[in-house]
């Protein structure tokens, strides 16, 4: 497995050490482009993020000398599209992961902004930089006593239509809700009595997104699920992605170089094994990033988040980062 390079630098007057990692998750573990671009762009300027481990609670240091790709994981680009043109100006890559989702009538979502402006922001920011750089998911699939497969997949088909010639790839995954007992009990608590997926009812709802991808000329992919859809035309999805990363920024010699791939030695760029994320599940297919966020900072408040212990701690988490009493996410 690959490391990222480590470097030292005086950080008011100390000096600390850190890594550079080559590519950036910007987040999984909370809503940076929603809710801290300002954050965001202010520790690229100084050229490191000061970042603490959700496990452990130390802290490390980030450098940005050697990042090349930032991928940013939202449900609300918006605040951040204004700041895209430092990335360009710098000659960073970048891509988004878009969750839009329609469960509003659920209220799985409560803090998301409605559903009508989320497809606007999304078609906005296709139109800025490019569909394939703009993946449209549907994450997760959630089934209660109100929402079965045919609603679920109404909803996703309606998104769809609109989403049409805005994006090239759907990805979609299973809500594994007993797998998180926080989640489990934030669902009890507001008294949302979900239905798992078994096998059968995985299959039959990837039947009927696939007929959507077809439909709507979408590449459909799962994330981070060990059930085999390929009979259905559905492969697994890698959502940090060399393949993808080739395809945008195969100028960027130093990532080719860390990818590598050189391309007047081969036609097609061949899977790099040695790059797969051994920090993420088993069956996650993304290469090695480094995750920058922190849990319970997300306003969202997803009731399905594993990210957020309790309204509570985000709420406090969040009171302090504008207040400045810290200087992290």
């Amino acid at each position: 497995m690959y490391k990222w390079n480590k470097i030292e630098k005086i950080i008011d007057g100390q000096k600390k050490e850190g890594v550079c990692p080559v590519i950036i998750s910007a987040s999984r573990a909370t809503d940076i482009p929603a809710f801290h671009s300002d954050w965001f762009f202010r520790c690229l300027e100084n050229g490191y993020i000061k970042w603490v481990n959700p496990f452990n609670n130390k802290e490390s240091y980030v450098f940005f000398d050697e990042t090349r790709v930032i991928v940013f994981w939202t449900k609300n680009p918006e605040p951040i599209i204004p700041y895209l043109k430092v990335l360009d100006e710098r000659n960073i890559g970048y891509y988004f992961q878009f969750t839009l989702n329609d469960y509003e009538k659920e209220g799985f979502e409560p803090n998301v902004i409605k559903l009508e402006e989320r497809i606007k922001i999304f078609k906005k920011l296709s139109e800025k930089i490019g569909k394939e750089k703009v993946i449209w998911r549907f994450d997760p699939l959630i089934l209660n006593d109100q929402l079965d497969i045919n609603k679920l997949t109404g909803k996703i088909e309606n998104i769809a239509k609109e989403l049409k010639g805005y994006t090239e790839k759907l990805v979609f995954s299973y809500a594994d809700i007993q797998i998180y007992s926080k989640v489990k009990n934030n669902l009890s608590k507001k008294n949302i009595k979900y239905i798992e997926f078994d096998d059968e009812k995985k299959i039959e709802i990837a039947k009927k997104i696939s007929e959507i991808g077809k439909k709507f000329n979408l590449e459909v992919t799962t994330c981070a699920e060990n059930i085999d859809l390929s009979v259905y035309g559905i492969k697994k999805n890698k959502c940090v992605d060399d393949e993808l990363m080739v395809r945008l920024f195969k100028d960027d010699k130093k990532l080719m170089e860390f990818l590598g791939y050189d391309e007047n030695l081969f036609s097609d760029y061949v899977e790099n094994k040695k790059l797969k994320d051994k920090g993420q599940r088993a069956d996650c297919g993304c290469i090695m990033s480094k995750d920058i966020g922190e849990y319970n900072t997300c306003m969202h408040l997803c009731v399905y988040c594993y990210a957020n212990f309790s309204e509570e701690k985000v709420k406090e988490n969040i009171k302090r980062f504008r207040e400045k009493e810290y200087d992290k996410i």
